[in-house]
């Protein structure tokens, strides 16, 4: 029998990542999926695309992200209890963030990623395993 608590909320990304920016992507990703986990996530996910172009599929993330030569597309999530617990953590990470701000360190600033090419969605996870 699992202990683990289910993931009920997930908080999902697309980002598209110039291929030379990976290294700093990558460091972003773990900074980043440190301080959620610190908070109360109860997952954190950031996953390159590595098969990009699937059979019998006629939307593929190259295409929704207008990918352009020398980028990739990453796909992330946050797993959380419920909506009211990502909202509880967020407000605990963006506390943080801002701490960092005004100690001189910005983590928003010279995102690795094409950030009008983002998306992003908090979904209901409505069947899970």
């Amino acid at each position: 029998m699992s202990t683990l608590t289910p993931v009920k909320y997930v908080d999902g990304f697309v980002f598209v990542v110039e291929k030379g920016g990976i290294p700093k992507y990558r460091k972003m990703a773990q900074d980043g999926g440190k301080v959620w986990m610190k908070h109360g996530a109860l997952s954190y996910k950031e996953c390159q695309l590595e098969h990009a172009t699937p059979e019998f599929v006629t939307l593929t993330f190259p295409k929704l992200a207008k990918l352009k030569p020398g980028e990739t597309v990453w796909f992330s999530y946050i797993g959380y209890k419920s909506k009211a617990h990502r909202d509880s953590v967020n407000k605990k990470v963006m506390k943080e963030f801002e701490e960092q701000k005004k100690d001189g360190e910005d983590p928003m600033k010279d995102m690795p990623f094409d950030m009008k090419r983002m998306s992003y969605g908090g979904f209901k996870v409505e069947v899970g395993f």
